[in-house]
């Protein structure tokens, strides 16, 4: 099948794909697989004979992305930092929200890992005497309000800090797209999820975290819904900035979104990053005995992408 890559916006940009394939045939399944590594990514050396001493240039695919839009030669952190400056966000405000995340995030981890362990599949990486069993997160550090309040800005005269914005990750998640009917032929016997609309859009360059805003009301516009209509929102928020300025945009508190957590806490590996925040809101639909929810996330320093989704009850 097709390869896609949009960054962070790639899973739901996959989902769109298959569900717009599967769309009027009565039969028939699209496995959307989505992988990716950035804690530790490859790194590329170009030999320059020519140059003084012969030094090489290199290239590191992850943490050059990260520091470099090539639209603006700007790091993802200065379009944070850009967003709160206009909306006049202090450093106070994003040490609350962050600490409030990692309270959800601990959610998820009660009855020993219950929620997680409802759609989280343990794998074995490496072999032999190296091989080591994963079945939880790594890499994800506690978070209190104590803390993030002695963190200096990363920038200094910023406001965004090393606790309010995500890390580097790895991840690989999947979803099967298919039919009602083909679902049940499949043995699938529980409450199904419905892709109602997706939608895509592009902010001023430069201010990535504003970029949810629209693509979550271009989803809502194609499903026919208002943000009223939605149960639970789920956001992919690299940075704490993007749920502040999402919540002042729409007016939705931003205390009730993101329930047992979001990509700020548990890392940012840019493929899968949305299929994680779209299975959490599925389940956490299935919690609350269905209803409609959107998931909508920052992409690549000006792009957005979200997805509508409705739970059978």
């Amino acid at each position: 099948g097709p390869m896609i890559s949009q960054a962070c916006a790639t899973s739901v940009a996959a989902i769109h794909a298959a569900a717009a394939s599967q769309n009027g045939r009565p039969s028939g399944a699209r496995l959307v697989g989505r992988t990716d590594r950035t804690s530790n990514g490859p790194r590329r050396v170009y030999p320059r004979t020519a140059a003084a001493g012969g030094t090489a240039d290199s290239e590191n695919w992850v943490l050059d992305s990260f520091g470099r839009d090539p639209v603006t030669d700007e790091s993802m952190l200065q379009t944070a930092e850009r967003v709160a400056a206009e909306a006049g966000f202090v450093k106070e405000q994003l040490d609350e929200l962050t600490a409030h995340r990692y309270e959800q995030y601990e959610r998820a981890l009660a009855d020993d890992r219950a929620f997680q362990r409802s759609w989280m599949v343990p794998i074995t990486v490496g072999n032999g005497r190296r091989a080591v069993e994963v079945d939880a997160d790594h890499g994800v550090r506690p978070v209190t309000a104590e803390g993030l309040a002695g963190l200096e800005p990363v920038i200094a005269g910023g406001v965004v800090s090393y606790g309010s914005q995500t890390h580097p990750a790895d991840g690989t998640a999947g979803a099967v797209v298919t039919t009602e009917r083909q679902a049940r032929e499949l043995g699938v016997d529980g409450p199904l999820a419905k892709v109602l609309a997706s939608g895509f859009a592009r902010v001023g360059a430069g201010t990535m975290p504003k970029a949810p805003v629209p693509a979550a009301r271009a989803a809502l516009a194609d499903a026919g819904l208002e943000l009223e209509d939605i149960e639970i929102v789920k956001s992919h928020n690299p940075f704490v900035v993007n749920d502040l300025w999402f919540a002042r945009e729409t007016g939705i508190d931003p205390a009730v979104m993101n329930p047992y957590g979001c990509s700020l806490i548990y890392g940012h590996p840019q493929g899968p990053t949305g299929a994680r925040g779209i299975v959490e809101l599925i389940h956490a639909l299935e919690e609350r005995g269905g209803g409609r929810g959107v998931f909508t996330g920052c992409a690549a320093g000006d792009t957005g992408a979200a997805l509508v989704v409705e739970l059978d009850d």
